[in-house]
């Protein structure tokens, strides 16, 4: 008994000697991890309460599987707006966008072409109100939830959040309003006394058209696009990608990925059931100063609305 008595207290202060160790090897592990990573602990992101900063968020791929416009398509189909040979191309397109991951520019002018004729007559109301049916039947399920949780975070940080898109804006719009988001830039098509005249008032946004109204969106909100985000699955969205201090890539295709991996950009991938993989910090991008046109045809537009 006597010897239990000895070997009890020996053992009670080993247990608090390992225990402080252990304390101990995970503050130094701590530091050294910071001290590598520069001295100091990442800071939150999105930053709460930063009013000079806010994200934009590509559409398709990114904040939902698939393309817009396609979706569009079948819900029009579905309304009789034009034949069954259209919805089998709509359709190619959209297996096509699917298992490629990627934007080719001849399918998207291909579908945005197809869809200004079968809007052309069309009352721009009309069509504003089937984009909020056809979000319901094909497009609220094919939201990443991932991205989704991305975008909530601004806007609990307190910051403004855009879809900027080469979508028609009236369906960006939809979108962005049933996710609560900000709002949304989209391609802009002609109408007149609140009729589609099958043109568009400019051009598709798309790759440096997007930067371009970033830039005047930026410019007209007194933001800080070195303290924004901007959330893409394309290469060609690089520009805009670069015009902030924040970029992610988000599902990325190859190009993306690889261009992402060179500058350190955080990545998230969504496609399959693993966890998203995070590459690099964000580096700061520099902000150009030259004016985009978008603002301007988006105003445009509403007055012939």
């Amino acid at each position: 008994m006597a010897a239990l008595g000895w070997l009890t207290p020996r053992r009670r202060s080993a247990t608090a000697r390992s225990v402080l160790a252990g304390e101990a090897s995970a503050e130094a592990a701590r530091k050294s991890s910071q001290e590598a990573a520069g001295g100091a602990e990442e800071p939150q992101f999105p930053v709460h309460g930063d009013d000079k900063a806010a994200a934009f968020f590509d559409l398709d791929n990114t904040v939902m599987q698939g393309a817009a416009l396609f979706h569009f398509g079948r819900g029009l189909y579905k309304r009789k707006f034009f034949e069954t040979r259209d919805l089998l191309r709509f359709a190619w397109q959209q297996t096509w966008f699917r298992l490629a991951g990627v934007e080719d520019p001849e399918h998207m002018q291909e579908a945005r072409d197809s869809a200004l004729s079968i809007v052309k007559g069309h009352r721009v109301c009309e069509l504003q109100s089937i984009g909020e049916e056809i979000y319901d039947e094909y497009m609220a399920e094919r939201i990443w939830p991932g991205t989704r949780a991305l975008a909530e975070a601004h806007l609990d940080a307190g910051q403004k959040v855009w879809l900027v898109t080469a979508a028609p804006v009236e369906i960006a719009q939809v979108i962005a309003r049933r996710l609560g988001l900000t709002g949304a830039l989209g391609t802009v098509a002609e109408s007149v006394d609140g009729v589609y005249t099958g043109k568009l008032v400019g051009e598709p946004l798309h790759g440096p058209a997007k930067a371009e109204a970033v830039r005047a969106l930026a410019a007209a909100e007194g933001l800080d696009l070195s303290r924004c985000a901007a959330y893409s699955d394309s290469h060609n969205d690089i520009p805009m990608l670069s015009l902030v201090g924040h970029p992610y890539a988000i599902n990325p295709d190859s190009k993306l990925r690889k261009h992402a991996r060179q500058m350190d950009w955080r990545l998230r991938d969504y496609r399959t059931g693993r966890k998203a993989a995070k590459v690099g910090i964000p580096a700061a991008a520099g902000v150009g100063a030259v004016a985009g046109g978008t603002a301007a045809a988006i105003a445009l537009h509403r007055r012939r609305r």
